[in-house]
């Protein structure tokens, strides 16, 4: 199902040249891409969320973990 979307010519002719300066070929295809990088920035965030979570719990049951980073450095060694 197409829907029309009524804009003014000038708002229609910055995304035409958005459009070109981002290799789409038609405004279409620049919404799209937006659209998609919504979702991804969605999935993201809902990721860090989880993984948020997941910190949060393992903290509670075995207090924080301390940073890995110097002790890995000095096995390095």
């Amino acid at each position: 199902m197409s829907q029309t979307v009524t804009i003014s010519d000038a708002l229609y002719a910055r995304l035409e040249k958005t459009a070109r300066q981002h290799g789409f070929q038609t405004v279409e295809q620049l919404i799209e891409s937006w659209q998609a990088s919504e979702d991804e920035l969605r999935l993201r965030r809902l990721a860090v969320q989880r993984i948020d979570t997941v910190r949060e719990h393992v903290a509670d049951g075995y207090g924080l973990q301390p940073e890995s980073t110097e002790l890995l450095r000095e096995d390095r060694a």
